[in-house]
């Protein structure tokens, strides 16, 4: 038994959420820990993404980079991920996962079903640098002073 001393007429109810659209976002990163895997012989990064702009702001998605795994396939595509966000945000040289946080970068989010559930869920499948902001490709006129309109 625990003493809660609660009420929920004080706080909005937690709605179940859905996986983001699969497209293109911008985020940051905003935690990130190294975790054991399931079977016990590897160890995986696990970054949280938190997306920036738009409609789904505030949402989070997650990456697992199989960093320490017995799997040398499984290790090259998270090598070659992690290099890919270290090249999104301009950090070549990562001496801590928390170099790479809070820096804005495109992920590229797919949508998956779930074996297990028929849940659809949300993996990155790629990463680049944020892009510029979009300027106007018309050259801007400027008045003559000497003209008269």
């Amino acid at each position: 038994m625990a003493t809660l001393n609660f009420n929920a007429h004080e706080v909005e109810p937690v709605m179940a959420l859905e996986a983001v659209p699969a497209g293109k976002y911008i985020a940051v990163i905003v935690d990130s820990e190294m975790k054991q895997t399931k079977s016990g012989n590897g160890n995986y990064l696990e970054l949280t993404f938190e997306i920036t702009e738009g409609e789904y702001k505030g949402r989070k998605v997650w990456a697992r980079l199989n960093i320490d795994n017995p799997s040398a396939d499984a290790v090259k595509i998270a090598r070659g991920e992690l290099s890919a966000i270290c090249r999104a945000v301009n950090v070549m040289t990562p001496n801590d996962s928390v170099d790479l946080h809070n820096l804005p970068l495109e992920i590229n989010v797919k949508c998956k079903k779930r074996d297990n559930t028929d849940e659809i869920s949300n993996e990155i499948k790629g990463y680049a640098a944020k892009p510029a902001p979009a300027t106007s490709s018309e050259p801007r006129q400027q008045s003559a002073p000497w003209k008269r309109g």
